[in-house]
């Protein structure tokens, strides 16, 4: 039986219950009735349960993530969806500036960053932290200098953390032949589609058009999925991000905001203005301001005119600073700060949110980019290393902390070459006619859509 992943209500209840216990609300009596009814937890890493629910149940489900939608939280007044409201929180909101574009070269690294991030962590998505230290550990890359292999790996060590099955073939030092396709790359693929198409002053309603005519639905995952199956339902924006969504504080956001900040070199608020109208199709609150916050931190970035520190503390100001993404965010650097040993760090973290937020969600993980990013103090190496080296989602923190750390860099000469030269300037998309494209070319395309009017 096809079992059709992040969008069955039996799977998704048990996720909106530790969603609304998250963002304020008080979900134990309908948690009581659905544990009453035999209801089952969420799935742990997958995104549907191993077998189908009686009718009974799959109705159950439906009415109670009905009510849950209607409970009152504790935290709105704190963490808004509408940008007004995020504006008007926030003191000290970023001047426009109108920044200056960013060279093609610069530009070419950050695609570059975010592709090699990516790479690395894509073979470790979804192991536990300890797999992840002993998969790197057995051949001596630890802390991680290199891309993992599974050359000198026990056969033991393997058989009890096998590779992320869907990417072991394409993401291991010996079998990397350009970049594969990742939803981490296809999300940066869409939003330069959205600016040649509709520009700058393109609307939410632009963005899901440009889904529905180029994203294939099997390659959208959690928050994304539900929203395209929201719009396929009659549902506009930002109703799409809310009806039966409770992924809607995930990273999904986040990994779609790097083009926002590549076209606002020095211009953050503009930055974070454009990451809003992207996430608001599928995300709220803290899922919405982990991509505001990085976008203000690439834009701000891409002038290579600030230091990491400077880039972090700007994403900060574009963020409801008693959020509990802006909370998270500024603990992480302490840690990060406080603490010299980067396991530390991630241990430290991880005691605070493994227990009660899925790998995926976009609190900890933002959390832990910043802590990446603070520890290296920017560099590049040191940077996608700590990002994957922390686990949960691997491959979208390894990106986003490589194209920041890349943009940093300045150009793809400064990045090493064994982090590089595995990708052959070629990279593999089911988005556009983008399959195949090189890094350079993506550049010129981007530098273009920041240099137009």
């Amino acid at each position: 039986m096809l079992r059709l992943t992040w969008v069955q209500p039996e799977d998704l209840i048990g996720h909106e219950l530790r969603q609304a216990a998250q963002d304020g609300r008080e979900p134990s009596a309908v948690a009581a009735r659905w544990r009453a009814a035999g209801g089952p937890e969420a799935p742990l890493t997958a995104g549907a349960s191993p077998r189908p629910a009686s009718p009974y149940l799959r109705l159950l489900a439906t009415d109670l993530l009905d009510e849950l939608a209607d409970l009152p939280s504790a935290l709105a007044d704190d963490e808004p969806t509408d940008l007004a409201r995020i504006t008007s929180l926030c003191p000290d909101w970023p001047v426009a500036t109108g920044g200056r574009a960013a060279r093609p070269a610069r530009l070419e690294a950050a695609w570059l960053g975010r592709a090699v991030g990516c790479l690395l962590g894509k073979p470790v998505e979804k192991l536990p932290l300890t797999a992840i230290r002993d998969l790197a550990r057995a051949t001596g890359n630890w802390p991680l200098t290199g891309y993992f292999t599974a050359r000198g790996v026990p056969g033991e060590l393997l058989a009890r953390h096998p590779w992320n099955r869907r990417s072991a073939a394409t993401s291991l030092a010996e079998n990397i032949d350009g970049m594969p396709e990742d939803d981490d790359l296809n999300y940066p693929l869409l939003n330069l589609l959205v600016l040649q198409r509709h520009g700058r002053a393109f609307t939410t309603t632009d963005v899901a058009r440009v889904w529905l005519d180029e994203l294939p639905a099997g390659r959208t995952f959690t928050a994304e999925r539900v929203a395209y199956r929201n719009l396929l339902s009659g549902l506009e924006p930002p109703l799409t991000a809310r009806r039966h969504n409770p992924f809607r504080e995930w990273i999904g956001a986040l990994i779609r905001a790097d083009v926002h900040g590549w076209t606002n070199p020095g211009d953050p608020a503009a930055a974070a203005g454009q990451a809003h109208r992207d996430a608001t199709l599928t995300h709220t609150a803290n899922g919405v301001y982990a991509a505001m916050f990085t976008a203000a931190v690439i834009a701000t970035a891409a002038t290579g005119d600030h230091d990491v520190h400077a880039c972090l503390r700007t994403g900060l100001t574009v963020v409801p600073p008693r959020s509990r993404l802006a909370r998270a965010v500024r603990r992480a650097v302490r840690l990060a700060r406080d603490h010299t040993d980067f396991d530390t760090v991630v241990d430290l973290l991880h005691d605070t949110y493994a227990a009660t937020h899925h790998w995926v969600h976009a609190v900890p993980n933002t959390a832990l980019i910043a802590a990446a990013l603070t520890h290296a103090d920017g560099d590049f190496t040191g940077s996608v290393g700590r990002a994957v080296s922390g686990g949960w989602d691997t491959d979208s923190n390894g990106a986003t902390a490589g194209s920041v750390a890349a943009l940093l860099a300045g150009s793809p000469r400064a990045l090493p070459e064994r982090w590089t030269a595995p990708l052959k300037n070629r990279l593999a998309t089911s988005v556009g006619d983008f399959h195949g494209a090189g890094f350079d070319t993506l550049a010129r395309l981007t530098h273009l859509e920041a240099t137009r009017p």
